[in-house]
């Protein structure tokens, strides 16, 4: 049976790709067909909802605001941990009007019992949530992304806030902007990442954490399929359309492949874990499996 996992998600009402702030994004392509990529957006974002309620998730949608279109991606707005949220500050001006609206939504979710505080970074630090912050649950700590969006002095902020370990991962590239785009901790206790997008010093740092038989490399082809950037939950997997030899590997491991055509969502550089934040995660570990064979 699949772990309990409550998403959080924000309607696309307002979404459209009109600025770039990383490599990914393609507002020319949006501007030769707004009317018809918005619908496609509507449609691709009703699908992941789909794909992520057959996965067992429960979904809690709320809107977002107009001029604001990368609301759509909430994973950025805060980290979550034990019902405790930690809002995100942009480094982007493009994005910074999101902090306000996020705000207000995370302290209506606070007065209805789904999260039981909500906090501030400290001032000058940059931390774009759960996008650059990403909980392994098996191992039982954060692994914490920074580079071209979150300061290195967010991980310290982090580890202050929740009282839990972090590791922090240099990226490297701007393609990889956030760290979700291209490491994945996986729920069976995989990590799945591309290599070039972290340091020398990080990769070092991975490979003493996670024995080999438990990494799984992306290639340059996953990475611009947005399949690294992929929602875990229990031996389901939620993901943009992907390629043979990832979902190849992933079903030879027990996972179940769920994909979903986001392309709509693509053109502004984001994927499905982008466009979740998962409001339940909890900090009790779980061991990890002694093989490979123990997750077939």
């Amino acid at each position: 049976m699949n772990e309990s996992a409550h998403i959080l998600l924000v309607a696309p009402m307002h979404y459209e790709v009109r600025y770039t702030i990383n490599p990914w994004m393609q507002p020319e392509r949006w501007l030769q067909d707004a009317a018809g990529l918005h619908g496609q957006a509507r449609r691709s974002f009703d699908a992941l909802a789909a794909a992520l309620r057959a996965a067992g998730c429960r979904l809690t949608v709320i809107e977002g605001a107009p001029g604001l279109p990368d609301m759509v991606f909430p994973a950025n707005a805060g980290v979550v941990l034990d019902g405790r949220l930690l809002l995100a500050r942009f480094r982007h001006a493009e994005r910074r009007g999101e902090e306000v609206p996020f705000a207000r939504a995370f302290e209506q979710l606070r007065e209805a019992g789904i999260l039981h505080e909500v906090a501030t970074l400290p001032d000058g630090v940059f931390q774009e949530g759960a996008g650059d912050c990403l909980w392994d649950a098996t191992r039982g700590h954060f692994w914490a992304g920074w580079g071209p969006r979150s300061s290195r002095s967010a991980v310290d902020a982090v580890a202050d806030y929740f009282g839990q370990t972090v590791v922090p991962l240099e990226l490297v590239t701007e393609r990889s902007y956030h760290l979700d785009v291209c490491f994945c901790p996986l729920a069976g206790g995989e990590i799945l990442y591309y290599p070039p997008a972290l340091s020398a010093a990080s990769l070092d740092s991975l490979r003493q954490r996670v024995p080999a038989e438990w990494r799984i490399e992306a290639t340059e082809d996953d990475l611009a399929h947005f399949s690294v950037n992929a929602v875990s939950v229990g031996r389901e997997v939620v993901m943009s359309r992907t390629t043979d030899r990832l979902r190849g590997v992933l079903t030879e491991r027990g996972y179940r492949v769920r994909e979903v055509d986001l392309s709509p969502f693509m053109l502004s550089g984001g994927g499905a874990f982008c466009m979740t934040l998962r409001l339940d995660r909890r900090s009790t570990a779980v061991q990890p499996p002694v093989s490979a064979e123990a997750v077939v």
